[in-house]
Parts: C-alpha cells; sequence; structure tokens
C-alpha cells in the first residue's frame, strides 16, 4: 500500500502554488465608448467575493456541479456510487461523479489527461484542498479560475465578455448561463453556439428549482426570458483582427493590456447594417455578393469604423485592408492633383475628343464630346479621354504613381497611360486616407485604430503636408463638382457639403465611391470575390447610395 501510494504522490505538483497559475498575457480592445470588441489571450476579470455576488450565482453553480458539496469533505462517495449506477444502467457514461473540489484540483495542478493515476491524484489533492481552505473559499477560488470559454477564466471575465456586466450584475437567467459552462466551454459559448447555451440553461434552472434555490415557477419564467445575444453586439470583427495582429511585435514583454481604440461602436453597428441591408436586397438583384466600409477622421486618420465584408461570421477576410481591386475612375483624382501639381487648373480645357495612343483607344462609355470642355467637368463626369490627357499633361504615369505614394497609397502601379483610368491595384484603407489629405488641407494621414489617455499615442502618426492647401482646395471643388452635377449625384445629402468620386471598373467587376462630408471621409466598395461581373452596378449607384445612407448615419452616431 504504501508502495502504491508513493507511485501516486511522487510527482504530485505542490499544492500551495493554488492561487499562483501561470497563463498567457492578455489584449481586450474596447471601443471608443469602452464596449469591448475583441480579447486575446487569457481573460481574467475582477477577483469576486461571494458575498459581492448574487446568492442564486454559486447556487445555480452547486445546484448543477455538485449537489453535496457542504456535505462531503472533497470526494464524494455517495456521489461516485450514484454515477456508477447510473453508468451502468445507461450503458455509456451518462453522469461523473467528480465534486468541485476535485474539478478545481484538476484546472489548477493537473492535465487532461483521462487515467486513474490522474484520477487518485485529482482526488488526493481535493483532500488537501478542503484540508487548506474552507468552503466558501473553494467556491470563491473555482468561480474565479475556472474556465468558461471564450478566452474568459472566472465569471467576472465571462459576465463582461458575454452579457457586457460584472459577474455582480447579473440576472438569474445569465448567472444559470454561466453555471452551466463548466462541462463544456466551447460547445455551449454562448456566442458561437445559442442553442446550445440555451438548452443547458434550462437544465441548470430545473436543478436549482429542484435543490429548491428557486420555485418552480421562476425557473419557467427565467426560462422564457434567456436570450444570449442579448447583448448588442457591435461587430468589429475585421477592425479588431486587424488591429490586433501585429500586438504581439508592437508590445512584446507586456502583460495584461486594456487597449482603448479609435471606432465608434454606434456607427459601426450602422455601416455594417446598411451594407447588410444592401447586399441582401438591391445587391442580391443585382449579382453583388460582398462589400467593404471605410470611416476615417480626416484630419488625423482615425478610424471610425471598418466592415471588411457582409459578415464576419461566414468570412473574416477583410476586404477593406487586404484585398487589392481595381479602382477605376476612383483613382482619377490623384491624376488631376499631379496636373494642378504642373500648373493646371480647374477651369483649365481639355480635349474630349476619342484618343489613340498605339492600339490602345480608351471609351468613353455613353458621354458624348463636346471637343473640349475643363478639368472640372472632366472629373464631375469621369470622362475617361479627358482623364489621359490629363494624365500625359502632368508628364505620365511616373509622376502620377509617385503623387499616389506620397499620399499612402501602396503598392506598384502601371507604368502606362491607363493608369488614368484605374488600372492599377490598391485597398480601399489606402484610397479612402489619400482621399483625406484632400479633405483636410493637403496633409497625408496615416490610418490607425488606438488611442491611449484620450490622446492618439499608439499607431499615431503626426499628418505630414504633402500638397499645397491651394491644391487641395481646387480637389475639394472639383469633388464637390462630382457630387453636385456628376457622376455621384446618388451620394448627396441634403443640407451638407459633400465630394467625392465615382469608380467603376471593365464589366463591372468593382464599383467605388469615396468621397467626404463633415469631419468623416468614407469608403465604400462593392464587388464579388471571384471578380465575376455585377449586373451593370456603377460607382455612382449603388456604392454612393450606400455612401449617402452612412454619412447620414453619423449625424447620430457620437
Amino acid at each position: 500500500m504504501a508502495a502504491l501510494l508513493l507511485w501516486f504522490c511522487w510527482d504530485l505538483p505542490r499544492p500551495e502554488a493554488a492561487l499562483a497559475t501561470t497563463r498567457r498575457p492578455s489584449v481586450t480592445l474596447l471601443a471608443a465608448d469602452g464596449a469591448m470588441l475583441a480579447t486575446q489571450g487569457d481573460l481574467y476579470g475582477e477577483t469576486v467575493r461571494l458575498r459581492d455576488l448574487p446568492a442564486f450565482l454559486p447556487a445555480a453553480l452547486i445546484a448543477i456541479e455538485d449537489r453535496r458539496f457542504r456535505q462531503h469533505p472533497g470526494v464524494d462517495v455517495i456521489g461516485i456510487g450514484r454515477a456508477l449506477y447510473t453508468n451502468l444502467v445507461a450503458g455509456g457514461v451518462r453522469q461523473g461523479g467528480s465534486t468541485l473540489t476535485q474539478q478545481l484540483a484538476k484546472n489548477l495542478f493537473l492535465s487532461p489527461e483521462r487515467s486513474t493515476r490522474r484520477k487518485v491524484q485529482e482526488a488526493l489533492l481535493a483532500l488537501w484542498l478542503e484540508a487548506r481552505f474552507s468552503k466558501d473559499q473553494l467556491l470563491e477560488i473555482y468561480l474565479n479560475r475556472v474556465y468558461l470559454g471564450g478566452g474568459a477564466y472566472g465569471v467576472d471575465a465571462a459576465a463582461r465578455l458575454f452579457f457586457g456586466v460584472p459577474a455582480r450584475r447579473v440576472n438569474l437567467w445569465q448567472a444559470a448561463m454561466l453555471a452551466g459552462l463548466p462541462k463544456a466551454p466551447s460547445r455551449l459559448n454562448p456566442r458561437s453556439a445559442p442553442d446550445a447555451a440555451t438548452a443547458r440553461t434550462v437544465e441548470v434552472l430545473e436543478a436549482m428549482a429542484e435543490t429548491g434555490a428557486i420555485t418552480a415557477a421562476q425557473a419557467r419564467t427565467e426560462a422564457e426570458r434567456i436570450n444570449p445575444r442579448a447583448r448588442p453586439s457591435h461587430g468589429a470583427g475585421w477592425f479588431a483582427d486587424w488591429v490586433l495582429e501585429d500586438i504581439p511585435a508592437r508590445f512584446p514583454d507586456s502583460a495584461d493590456l486594456v487597449l482603448r481604440s479609435t471606432l465608434e461602436s454606434r456607427l459601426q453597428a450602422q455601416v455594417e447594417a446598411r451594407l447588410a441591408a444592401l447586399l441582401a436586397g438591391p445587391g442580391a438583384r443585382a449579382s453583388v455578393t460582398q462589400g467593404a466600409v471605410v470611416v476615417l477622421e480626416a484630419a488625423s486618420g482615425a478610424v471610425r469604423a471598418m466592415a471588411g465584408g457582409r459578415d464576419y461570421a461566414g468570412s473574416q477576410f477583410n476586404r477593406a485592408v487586404d484585398a487589392r481591386r481595381q479602382p477605376g475612375s476612383a483613382f482619377k483624382p490623384l491624376v488631376f492633383l499631379a496636373a494642378l501639381e504642373r500648373g493646371a487648373t480647374p477651369e483649365e480645357a481639355v480635349a474630349d475628343t476619342p484618343l489613340h495612343i498605339g492600339t490602345w483607344s480608351p471609351g468613353n462609355g455613353q458621354w458624348r464630346p463636346r471637343g473640349e470642355i475643363s478639368l472640372e467637368d472632366a472629373l464631375a463626369f469621369s470622362v475617361n479621354t479627358a482623364a489621359v490627357r490629363v494624365l500625359l499633361r502632368a508628364g505620365g504615369a511616373r509622376p502620377v504613381a509617385e503623387v499616389a505614394h506620397r499620399l499612402g497609397v501602396a503598392g506598384r502601379l502601371p507604368n502606362d497611360a491607363s493608369l488614368a483610368l484605374g488600372t492599377g491595384e490598391v485597398s480601399l484603407l489606402d484610397l479612402t486616407a489619400a482621399y483625406a489629405a484632400f479633405a483636410n488641407g493637403g496633409r497625408r494621414v496615416t490610418p490607425f485604430a488606438l488611442v491611449a489617455n484620450g490622446r492618439t499615442a499608439l499607431a499615431h502618426v503626426a499628418p505630414d503636408q504633402v500638397m499645397a492647401p491651394e491644391h487641395a482646395a481646387a480637389m475639394r471643388r472639383m469633388l464637390a463638382a462630382v457630387v453636385a452635377r456628376g457622376t455621384g449625384r446618388a451620394a448627396a445629402v441634403p443640407g451638407r457639403v459633400v465630394a467625392g468620386k465615382t469608380g467603376t471598373t471593365q464589366d463591372f467587376r468593382d464599383a467605388w465611391f469615396i468621397g467626404f462630408t463633415g469631419p468623416l471621409v468614407i469608403g465604400v466598395w462593392l464587388g464579388n470575390d471571384d471578380a465575376s461581373p455585377m449586373e451593370e452596378v456603377a460607382g455612382g449607384g449603388l456604392p454612393a447610395r450606400l455612401f449617402r445612407e452612412i454619412a447620414e448615419a453619423t449625424a447620430t452616431a457620437p
């Protein structure tokens, strides 16, 4: 017996380390209003005491996990016998005999390995814990340390993650849901499996009624109130991925981090809802399956909202940041800026007649040539042949590409006249940030997402003056003409000055509208992931309409 006991005990961990667990540092990302957007690593909340919790929370845990918790010494012989009988009758494992103290011993000290040796070690450690701590202390340790899914350890972290409230403020059904999670934290996660979480919560409520913690009537009433989706969703999955991607490199030696972001929750919700509604309605009828939206603060580059697709749960690919598509005529403002810097003016005339450069001849769509038009009209009505002539007047593709790079558009661009028609590939985020320089008087902004102490102190590069203020003013005037009387009329917002540019690529594979009103720059892209054509969706149609809806929503966002 002594040898057998020695074999079980020789590699037991030191139980004095009960409260000194190791874990990965956590990162908690908050919206500008303090709402939780995402977490990374092991998330722990505040250390809770039983006296601070509603009585039904520990009662729910005891009812569903260990009804004889207050009576047994750490190992429940009666419970083990009952579980053995139940499993024999059922012909399989239907019930476990582990007590809360045994679960705590396993979570604190042991691996998930299933073996007789580990079960004996678990029992020995449970007996030690019972001798070392009171029942209330054991319950507090369990409530603060148990893993409840989504990276959350302890009831406070889980309550904040799933319900947006601290553990001391959960209601009855929320407490029952938390108590039901230890059985299978991933499979019962309220976010990813709301139906399974609801069914488990009903089981917990029924168990509470059986133990007398609540009445049967209370259990029925609370079962009808269960709503795992009750916490308002601020979406922003793509935004959170973008921000958290390089956190380990930027904070390599940090402990837990709580980072406040620039994202405005209400505006983000509006952006996602309006994009989803457009894709489900007129977009579906026009063979549009995807879209992306970026909302930036023109003065600084702070990202206020970002939607990288129609549904983050269906696809985590961020079309606002990682997709590179041809912008079509949405690139033309950079061409016209290059011409202004070579001495051109908005009033200056340019020919809109057919043009041949070698074997290439750009088309003008339905535009009927007038002979000559002003540069302002050429941009307002997106006349292709005039835009190519403006590029040539600016010195060709190379100076235009230099302007694009100066404004923050990354990547290689074509070194030929087709660049005037937006044949290079850009990201929505880069091109939207480039338009910010037109809106803010000529300063290049670098999109950023984190703030510290109310200041843009993280991941924020101060804007540089990259164009003359008079050229920025001229571009604002021409882009305002696009919306006032040109291809972007659908983006107009009554009572507000709106400026922007439409973009449509060959065969209607991409449709863009990028513009600004008030302090914000808004970029919209619509298309299909496989680059299949849409049904005559141009930048002045659905993208301009979505821009207008989002611009109107900014009036109600904080």
